[in-house]
């Protein structure tokens, strides 16, 4: 059986938006949905764990990449797709199985900037933590 570690190798993904307003509200949708919330924010800017999102301006352009949230079941992903269509995302691909590996269950959606975003559930594991904690020494 295949195994994969998550949480080691990328420290934060920085997102550049066209319409900051219309993104903010998109992200607050689709991560409520994952059971996240942003805690932290200031003019033009919001963060909500490693994702940090802020306003494209004259200097710089809006980004294009894919993001994958992790779900904790096949509903959340259900969820998220509905909170994403709603919320200003655009469809991707619906929910459903993937053949990536068996049991990958996911739905796809661009922001309002392009970016694609994917909320998918692996099937059932085992984790060794629920996530990684890290204290200032």
């Amino acid at each position: 059986m295949m195994s994969w570690h998550i949480g080691r190798l990328i420290d934060h993904v920085h997102l550049r938006a066209a319409n900051f307003a219309l993104t903010k509200r998109f992200y607050s949708a689709v991560l409520g949905v994952l059971g996240l919330k942003i805690e932290q924010s200031g003019k033009g800017w919001f963060q909500v764990d490693e994702l940090f999102v802020d306003a494209a301006d004259a200097r710089t352009v809006p980004t294009h990449v894919h993001l994958a949230f992790q779900a904790r079941d096949r509903a959340m992903v259900d969820a998220f797709y509905k909170a994403a269509l709603a919320s200003g995302g655009t469809d991707n691909g619906p929910p459903g199985e993937r053949d990536y590996h068996p049991g990958y269950y996911a739905a796809f959606v661009l922001d309002p900037d392009g970016n694609n975003i994917e909320a998918v559930y692996h099937g059932p594991s085992i984790r060794s933590a629920p996530s990684v904690t890290i204290d200032p020494a």
